[in-house]
């Protein structure tokens, strides 16, 4: 029995999600606190290895991601087998493990949940990635996004120009 009580903000986030097979999501998950975990170069780029495994996204399909110092932006086109909420589950979990295991931190890594927007049939996924991928030029961490190495994409676009 879960004694732990859910926030109002936890329930929102769920409410009226709906995992739809080879839909695509632009995910965005937050580390408890806002703390800034994966601006630890070294543990970034572990993360980083985690994120660009193939094996880790099982059949769904990450387009893009990018990994912020303190949250995960992820557009993915969700496969048949496991429900976007097992999938974010697992997937956070495998990158709190990793963290715990870098001595990057000891404490919780994730706050609970995750936002996720389906994406509509009339838009396009480009576009959509396009803003995943300018998030570390729109915070100021970077000038281009080649200049930032948490990131990845499977088009194969020129973003030098952006």
């Amino acid at each position: 029995m879960n004694l732990r009580k859910q926030s109002p903000g936890h329930r929102a986030l769920r409410k009226g999600r709906v995992s739809l097979a080879h839909h695509y999501y632009l995910i965005t998950t937050v580390c408890e606190c806002r703390k800034p975990y994966f601006a630890d170069a070294m543990c970034a780029t572990a993360i980083a290895s985690i994120l660009r495994e193939k094996r880790i996204w099982r059949d769904s399909t990450a387009l893009c991601w990018v990994l912020m110092p303190d949250h995960l932006h992820i557009l993915l086109q969700l496969g048949c087998n496991e429900s976007l909420s097992h999938l974010m589950n697992r997937l956070k979990s495998v990158i709190a493990h990793a963290v715990i295991r870098r001595d990057c931190d000891t404490g919780r890594v994730w706050m609970r949940g995750f936002h996720d927007r389906a994406i509509r049939c009339e838009e396009d996924p480009w576009i959509v990635a396009r803003y995943v991928l300018e998030n570390p030029i729109r915070a100021g961490l970077v000038g281009t996004l080649e200049a930032y190495p948490f990131w990845d994409c499977v088009w194969e676009r020129d973003v030098s120009t952006w």
